[in-house]
């Protein structure tokens, strides 16, 4: 069960010792925290909408281990350098950042419907499995 959505922010502070998920391509991803808090990073897919992890920049496993200093949120929906307008007839560019004192890394997230879905990424506290 998952709690409504929450800021990012939240993760300020935490010490996370466990990510599940997160690969290239996914929909999702779980934060374990030393505190026993879980947290999950995805999107409900729907019909006629994809919204995927497109890139990750850095090494993950810098979040593991050291607390997190780091933890926003910004959108666009202008394409980065370098990306071309495809098929896109409504889209959403979600980038989360994060830091310890071992890295910074960056998620990008990638949303794309014919105009009449969510392109949106959801953060929610997990309060039971």
């Amino acid at each position: 069960m998952w709690e409504p959505d929450i800021e990012v922010t939240t993760l300020l502070g935490k010490i996370i010792s466990t990510i599940i998920g997160g690969e290239v391509g996914s929909e999702d991803l779980i934060f374990h925290c030393t505190d026993g808090t879980k947290f999950h990073l995805y999107h409900d897919q729907d019909c006629c909408e994809s919204v995927n992890i497109e890139d990750i920049c850095g090494d993950i496993n810098d979040l593991i281990g050291n607390p997190i200093l780091q933890a926003e949120e910004s959108t666009s929906t202008e394409n980065p350098e370098g990306v071309k307008s495809g098929d896109q007839n409504s889209f959403k560019w979600t980038f989360y950042k994060f830091a310890t004192d071992k890295g910074y890394i960056t998620i990008r997230w990638y949303g794309v419907s014919n105009g009449c879905y969510s392109e949106s990424v959801d953060f929610s506290e997990i309060t039971s499995l």
